[in-house]
């Protein structure tokens, strides 16, 4: 099996064995401080077993936010080792995994988590429902996320990390070149996490086709709502191929196969193919929510509607057609030959064009409008001009020719940094600042958040600004070390000076969330923002049935309009009904734990153990198929109570200003 089994126990790395004793004394910690405050019965009631939704985006987001510190560190690292020449403080090996573990944990396990628990915790709210179509199965699938996530990162300690780059290509990922089980960690987690999101994507479309409130047509919804619903159909078109692509790596690797193994009749170019076909949709997957997100901040600080709505919907359609046809462009260099190649060059120029089209949007938003320069707003701004940078570096990366002298080096790392970052960890960062008051009743502290914008953008490029300049210089991507004689020194240095203050803007960011449970105001009004859409329509945070009366829509930016003609912000006692929600359950966190044992008996080639934890899911799969469980009612005198906490029934829910 290529086991040392006298080795699964990552020895002889001081920050190894510092990440052991901090994970020990950290679970210590947890557990001592659930005992002394009693705490269990709350956890598992009220997190651990929940259904709504709104509790799973919180638990994806912390997710998020625990997974962006992990893989931080392991950018933090790759820049001590390459700030000098012929550093020592990583070596080759370990470098490998360190770059290959970044990847994985900040696409797929930071990106990911941060904007799928926005979405459980606002789609519903935008578009007027009580929760996701399929409650249970929203909790399957945090469980299933968060399982092979903590699966992945158990490798950095046990058995040893993945090697093999993100992309894991063949052979390189093969047991003839990697025998160790570092990359059965990455098939496995993977394939656990992927399976949760593919489920993900299916609840959301079901939500968003079939749950919206009454006049709400797919041309009067938000923008934030409309980009994740694209955002879920390609998850439905491009998961499908991960799923396949991890089964046939777990076969070769694990069982012997031969599907990638070019020595036996195998093909490693269609590991490239498959694992594209997913990736390339992938970066759409998660920069189109980020587009709704920045749309939602924009017009409701700019206090304008969108600009060309409809364009936008087209535009983001349009993207998401062309990112099923364009991956072959991530391996120019591999001969597919020059007619191929140009197909590809110019269906990634193309997308250019509807991305182009939303940044005008954008523009003329704010274009005469009275912008107010909140926090989210400050990110939105920063946004644009450094996502064009990595949008026209992208389109230099289209071109087949000058690829070749791109492809491997430093410039297309900057380049899928400004993407990426700008892209997606400033939307991020964007919609906590904006959504915070409406999901935890409380809000962010706006000093601290400038100063946490500062630093961070200023960070980023400093850090990835210089690596533009070392690529184009010859300095080659995935190299752990350098020579003096290169010259590449100084621009190293400045760049791993860079992600120092970076990380000082994430740092100051999380002291902001500490801050503003301990500090920040409560109370807080249901629309502080004097927003436009249905979510603000809700106390804050909002009552676990999201609405006491579902509202009805007349218009696109339905709130604003409420607000503007006095319309719908009433509520009479007269006019409530008995609310149906769904039961907590435990059968999620069960099948997720399940789902662990397996897999880990799995990347330990443990076949017949897998095979009897796997029974536990087939047991699980039979408790739910016999669940009759309908859920419950709540009676109109506990709803009147509740919405009689946060505003007067007989009057407007608040005096708003809408000129």
């Amino acid at each position: 099996m290529g086991i040392k089994w006298d080795k699964i126990l990552v020895t002889g790395d001081p920050m190894i064995l510092g990440a052991q004793i901090s994970i020990v004394l950290v679970s210590v910690g947890i557990v001592a401080l659930l005992i002394y405050l009693k705490r269990w019965q709350w956890l598992w009631k009220e997190w651990i077993t929940t259904v709504d939704h709104k509790k799973i985006g919180i638990m994806y987001i912390l997710s998020g936010v625990a997974m962006f510190f992990r893989g931080g560190m392991d950018g933090l690292m790759m820049k001590v080792q390459t700030s000098r020449p012929e550093m020592e403080f990583l070596n080759a090996q370990h470098y490998n995994e360190v770059f290959t573990t970044h990847g994985v944990v900040m696409i797929l396990f930071m990106a990911m988590p941060m904007l799928i628990g926005l979405m459980n915790i606002i789609i519903p709210l935008q578009i007027g429902a009580r929760d996701v179509a399929y409650p249970q199965l929203n909790a399957l699938s945090f469980w299933l996320f968060f399982s092979g996530a903590m699966l992945f990162n158990l490798s950095f300690v046990v058995g040893g990390s993945p090697d093999a780059g993100w992309t894991s290509y063949f052979p390189l990922a093969g047991k003839e070149f990697s025998p160790g089980i570092g990359n059965n960690f990455y098939a496995v987690a993977l394939q656990i996490s992927g399976i949760g999101t593919l489920m993900t994507g299916v609840n959301f479309i079901v939500t968003i086709m079939k749950m919206r409130a009454p006049g709400m047509t797919l041309f009067k919804m938000p923008m934030f709502t409309w980009t994740s619903l694209v955002t879920n159909l390609i998850i439905v078109a491009a998961f499908p191929i991960l799923t396949v692509a991890l089964a046939l790596m777990t076969f070769d690797r694990l069982y012997g196969t031969h599907f990638f193994t070019v020595s036996a009749g195998g093909m490693d170019m269609l590991w490239a193919n498959l694992f594209w076909l997913w990736g390339h949709p992938e970066v759409y997957i998660v920069v189109l929510p980020a587009f709704g997100i920045f749309s939602e901040v924009i017009a409701t600080f700019s206090r304008k509607t969108l600009y060309g709505y409809t364009s936008m919907i087209v535009s983001i359609v349009g993207i998401s057609v062309l990112s099923m046809l364009v991956w072959v462009h991530h391996f120019y260099t591999m001969g597919a030959g020059p007619g191929v190649n140009s197909f590809f060059s110019i269906s990634t120029m193309l997308i250019a064009i509807p991305t182009g089209v939303k940044m005008f949007n954008w523009l003329f938003t704010m274009r005469k409008g009275r912008i107010k320069m909140t926090t989210a707003m400050l990110w939105a701004l920063a946004f644009v001009p450094c996502f064009v940078i990595g949008g026209v570096t992208g389109v230099m990366l289209a071109m087949g020719a000058a690829d070749y002298q791109y492809h491997n080096t430093l410039f297309l790392v900057a380049h899928f940094h400004y993407v990426l970052i700008p892209g997606v960890v400033f939307a991020v960062f964007a919609g906590l600042y904006y959504w915070w008051p409406k999901i935890f009743g409380t809000l962010l502290n706006e000093r601290l958040g400038k100063w946490h914008f500062w630093l961070f953008v200023i960070g980023f490029n400093v850090t990835f600004m210089p690596m533009f300049f070392l690529g184009l210089n010859g300095a080659v991507r995935r190299a752990y070390t350098y020579s003096e004689e290169s010259g590449f020194s100084p621009l190293f240095l400045l760049s791993g000076l860079g992600s120092a203050v970076l990380a000082a803007g994430f740092a100051v960011f999380c002291y902001n969330i500490y801050w503003s449970f301990r500090y920040g105001p409560k109370n807080v009004v249901s629309d502080p923002w004097d927003a436009r859409t249905l979510e603000w329509t809700t106390a804050s945070p909002p009552q676990f049935y999201n609405f006491a009366k579902i509202p009805v829509v007349k218009s696109l930016d339905a709130f604003w309009h409420m607000k503007k003609k006095g319309e719908g912000l009433t509520l009479k006692e007269s006019e409530l009904e008995e609310i149906h929600m769904p039961r907590n359950s435990w059968l999620p966190v069960y099948m997720g734990g399940v789902f662990m044992v397996a897999g880990f008996l799995l990347v330990f080639e443990l076949h017949i153990a897998a095979l009897v934890a796997l029974v536990g899911v087939v047991v699980g799969l039979i408790i739910r198929s016999f669940d009759y469980d309908e859920g419950y009612h709540v009676h109109t005198h506990e709803i009147a109570y509740r919405e009689k906490a946060w505003r007067s029934m007989e009057k407007e829910v608040n005096k708003y200003d809408a000129s």
